[in-house]
């Protein structure tokens, strides 16, 4: 497996900190060598909980916060399998497979989508995403320059220094772009007497089932206004406007 003179000079950019952008090198720079629209790195500790620590901006960042609200798309699904998922063209994709991310993708204008696991034998870290609004394969040669990235951004998970490790340990998580989402899936846990992975299922279909991003209702949640503490008696979420 070769790597590209454009990927070579990444890969030496590549490294990691604490803080904000737990990873280093130029996105931007990653997704027009790999001949993508964007990409995105988003890590896993449970298979719950999720993290998108680098990405390019605008589509990317949107797609891993949809998949991560709904809980379906080939990033999980590369999550939790450990392989490869590889759809160089979502038209051809059975609706049912993903029935709820497929309008949003159309909606976002993306074609195609390539993920691949950061693996360490059997347990995956976490996945690299690259999306394109043009159907078709990636060529050979960048699907070994994403495959090789891939294995770079896990040593660097692994490696990493202190951010990395808080992450690992589900600590430190004021840097993170979902911090307010982890602090409130611990809060609906304890209101509602559920684990926290069943906690952030809540919040996720309160936010789709009105249509509100899940930032919003998570802050909604760590500011106190919106409690799932009634959820047992069937009376559902209590909302009280404050401030």
């Amino acid at each position: 497996m070769a790597t590209s003179s454009g990927m070579a000079r990444l890969l030496r950019d590549l490294s990691s900190r604490s803080g904000p952008g737990l990873i280093t090198g130029d996105p931007l720079e990653c997704a027009r060598i790999l001949g993508v629209d964007g990409v995105a790195v988003s890590l896993s500790t449970d298979g719950a909980l999720s993290e998108v620590v680098w990405s390019s901006p605008g589509v990317s960042e949107r797609l891993e916060d949809e998949q991560f609200m709904l809980g379906e798309g080939p990033g999980v699904e590369s999550t939790v399998s450990c392989e490869v998922v590889v759809e160089p063209d979502l038209a051809l994709i059975r609706p049912g497979r993903w029935p709820v991310l497929l309008p949003a993708l159309a909606g976002m204008g993306v074609g195609a989508l390539f993920c691949f696991p950061l693996r360490i034998g059997g347990v995956c870290l976490g996945v690299l995403t690259a999306q394109r609004a043009l159907a078709g394969p990636l060529p050979p040669a960048a699907m070994d320059d994403a495959l090789i990235l891939a294995a770079a951004v896990t040593a660097v998970v692994l490696d990493g220094g202190q951010g990395a490790e808080r992450f690992a340990a589900g600590e430190g998580t004021a840097y993170l772009h979902r911090a307010v989402v982890h602090q409130a899936g611990g809060m609906i846990s304890v209101q509602a007497g559920v684990t926290v992975a069943q906690a952030l299922v809540l919040l996720r279909a309160h936010a789709y089932r009105y249509e509100l991003a899940l930032l919003q209702v998570a802050e909604d949640v760590v500011a106190r206004r919106l409690r799932f503490d009634h959820i047992g008696d069937g009376s559902g979420p209590s909302f009280e406007r404050r401030g």
